[in-house]
C-alpha cells in the first residue's frame, strides 16, 4: 500500500516575500496589512480586505533596484513644530504628527477647486467649489514659516490657480516671507492668452510647473480631453521664455497612451529656452481617473528605460539616482550640463551614488562634506533647477564641467534636470513610504497633509467639503453684513 502512494514534493513560491507593511483597501480605504513581493524581476503589492477581497498591483518594475535603493534613505529632518497629535495612528493623524519622519520640502497650496479644463486624468477632480482668500493663504504661509523656519518651496496649485483673482498677490505674499522658490502649477492657458497676466508674472517671477504630456493629439484627447491644445501650450512656453521665467515640464505618463513620447519631450526640453527641467510622473490613479490595470501601470524604471531608448543614450539608467529625502523608490533625478548640442550628465563626471549612500559612506569620512551637501541640495524634492541655490550646488558638484567664470545665472541656464516622481495611489499605498513623505498639502488652520495620504486615504474629499462650506458661509456673512468666523478643518475616519 505504501509503495503505491506517490511521494508529494513541496514547491517553492513564485516570489520572494520582501516585507510586510500597512496599506489601504482601494475600495473602502480601511487600513489593511500588505505584502511586498519580488516576482519575475519586479515588485508587487498584495493585500486583502476582509470586505472587498484580494488586490495586487505593480509597485516597481525593477526588483534589484528597489532593494538596492535602500542605501539612499537619508535620515529625516524634524520640523520645528508639529501641528497634530498621535491619536489614531498613521495614516489618520495628518498632520504633520510627531510620528512623521520628514519635514516639508515642498508645500502645496490649492488656492481654488475650479479649473478651465476638464481632464479625465485629474486626481484633484477639479470643479467649482471654493476659492481661498488672500488672508487664508497668508495664514498658511505664516504657519509654514513657523514650522520650517526658512521654507524652501511653495507651489500654488488648484484647480487651475492662474484663474484665481488673487493669485498674483498670493505669489507676492510667499515671496515677501523669504520662501526661496515660489512655483505656479498651471496648464498654461491664461499665460498663452492674457498679456496683463504675463506682465505680472514677469514682475513676480515665479518658477512655472507646466502641464505638458507630449505632442500627439491622441495624447491630449486621452489625458486632457482637448486634442488640439498643443499650439496653445507652445505659445505659452514661448511667452514665458520672452519674460525669462524658468519652466519645469510636468508630463503625466500613462501606459498605452504616451510612454512612446518621453524621448521627444526630453529633446524638446533641452532645446527650449524657457525649460530648465522635466518632472515625469507615472499616471496617478485616483480622483477622476477611470479604470486601469493595476498590474500594468507605469513605474519609474519603465519611464527611465524609455528615456534611455528614445534619447539614444543622452540619458541612461545609471544617470538617475534616487532622491534621499523621501523614500528612495518614490523619486529619482539626474542633472546635466548643457552647452549647445553637448549634454553632460553630472553622474558621468562624479560618483553621485557613493556620496549619497547613507549606509556605506558613514565609514568613509574623506568623501568631501561640501560636495555631499551640494548633492543633497540637488537630490532633493526642494531643488528647483535654474535658481541660484541649485546653480551653486551644481557648480560645486560639477568641477569637471567647463564653467569658467560663469555667474550663477548663466550656470542655472545651462543646468538641466530630469526627475521622475511616482505618487502612491490606493492600489500601491505603502504606509512606510508615507511616513517619510516631504511633499505636503497646506491647509487653512495649519494642517499639513502628505501628498499620497491626501489623495488616497480620504483627506481630499473631507477637506473639499469643508472648504466649500467655508466659502458658502463667508459669502452669507458678507451679504448679511456680519463678521465671518471660519470653522476649523477637521478629519474623521472610521477604523
Amino acid at each position: 500500500l505504501m509503495a503505491a502512494i506517490e511521494p508529494r514534493l513541496k514547491q517553492d513560491a513564485d516570489h520572494v516575500f520582501f516585507e510586510l507593511t500597512r496599506s489601504i483597501c482601494p475600495e473602502c480605504r480601511r487600513p489593511i496589512d500588505a505584502k511586498v513581493l519580488l516576482r519575475a524581476g519586479k515588485v508587487y503589492m498584495s493585500k486583502r480586505c476582509p470586505e472587498h477581497g484580494q488586490f495586487e498591483a505593480l509597485v516597481y518594475a525593477d526588483a534589484e533596484a528597489y532593494v538596492r535603493n535602500a542605501k539612499f534613505n537619508k535620515p529625516g529632518t524634524i520640523p520645528l513644530a508639529f501641528t497634530t497629535e498621535v491619536r489614531n495612528g498613521c495614516p489618520h493623524d495628518c498632520g504633520l504628527c510627531p510620528d512623521h519622519q520628514q519635514h516639508v520640502c515642498l508645500g502645496i497650496i490649492e488656492v481654488n477647486s475650479a479649473c478651465n479644463m476638464d481632464c479625465p486624468l485629474c486626481f484633484a477632480d477639479a470643479g467649482p467649489g471654493f476659492n481661498l482668500t488672500l488672508e487664508e493663504v497668508e495664514e498658511i504661509l505664516d504657519h509654514l514659516v513657523a514650522t520650517e523656519g526658512s521654507p524652501e518651496v511653495v507651489q500654488f496649485s488648484g484647480g487651475e490657480p492662474s484663474i484665481h483673482p488673487q493669485i498674483i498677490p498670493m505669489l507676492r505674499a510667499a515671496k515677501e516671507r523669504g520662501i526661496r522658490h515660489v512655483m505656479l502649477n498651471t496648464n498654461g492657458k491664461r499665460i498663452a492668452r492674457d498679456d496683463r497676466f504675463l506682465s505680472q508674472l514677469a514682475e513676480v517671477r515665479p518658477s512655472i510647473y507646466f502641464q505638458f504630456d507630449g505632442f500627439e493629439e491622441a495624447t491630449y484627447e486621452r489625458l486632457r480631453g482637448e486634442p488640439g491644445i498643443l499650439p496653445e501650450k507652445l505659445r505659452a512656453l514661448d511667452r514665458l521664455a520672452e519674460i525669462g521665467c524658468g519652466v519645469i515640464l510636468v508630463p503625466a505618463i500613462e501606459r498605452g497612451v504616451n510612454e512612446h513620447e518621453v524621448g521627444a519631450i526630453v529633446r524638446f526640453g533641452l532645446e527650449h529656452p524657457a525649460v530648465r527641467g522635466i518632472n515625469f510622473q507615472p499616471a496617478f490613479h485616483a480622483g477622476r481617473h477611470g479604470s486601469h490595470e493595476a498590474l500594468e501601470r507605469m513605474t519609474i524604471p519603465d519611464v527611465v528605460a524609455a528615456i534611455e531608448t528614445q534619447t539614444s543614450g543622452i540619458f541612461v539608467a545609471s544617470d538617475f539616482v534616487p532622491v534621499p529625502c523621501c523614500f528612495p523608490t518614490c523619486n529619482s533625478v539626474t542633472y546635466a550640463y548643457v552647452d549647445g548640442d553637448q549634454v553632460l550628465p553630472l553622474t558621468r563626471v562624479l560618483d553621485v551614488e557613493t556620496h549619497l549612500d547613507y549606509i556605506a559612506n558613514r565609514a568613509v569620512p574623506d568623501l568631501g562634506e561640501d560636495i555631499r551637501r551640494a548633492l543633497e541640495g540637488l537630490w532633493s524634492s526642494s531643488a528647483v533647477p535654474g535658481g541660484d541655490k541649485a546653480a551653486g550646488d551644481f557648480a560645486l558638484s560639477c568641477a569637471a564641467c567647463d564653467l569658467g567664470a560663469m555667474d550663477l545665472g548663466e550656470i542655472g541656464r545651462r543646468m538641466f534636470m530630469v526627475m521622475l516622481q511616482d505618487f502612491m495611489d490606493p492600489w500601491t499605498f505603502n504606509q512606510k513610504n508615507l511616513m517619510k513623505c516631504c511633499k505636503e498639502f497646506l491647509l487653512p488652520g495649519g494642517l499639513q497633509v502628505p501628498f499620497c495620504s491626501y489623495n488616497s486615504v480620504g483627506y481630499r474629499e473631507q477637506a473639499k467639503e469643508q472648504l466649500v462650506a467655508r466659502e458658502r458661509d463667508r459669502r452669507r456673512a458678507r451679504r448679511e453684513g456680519r463678521e465671518w468666523m471660519p470653522r476649523p478643518i477637521t478629519f474623521h475616519f472610521d477604523r
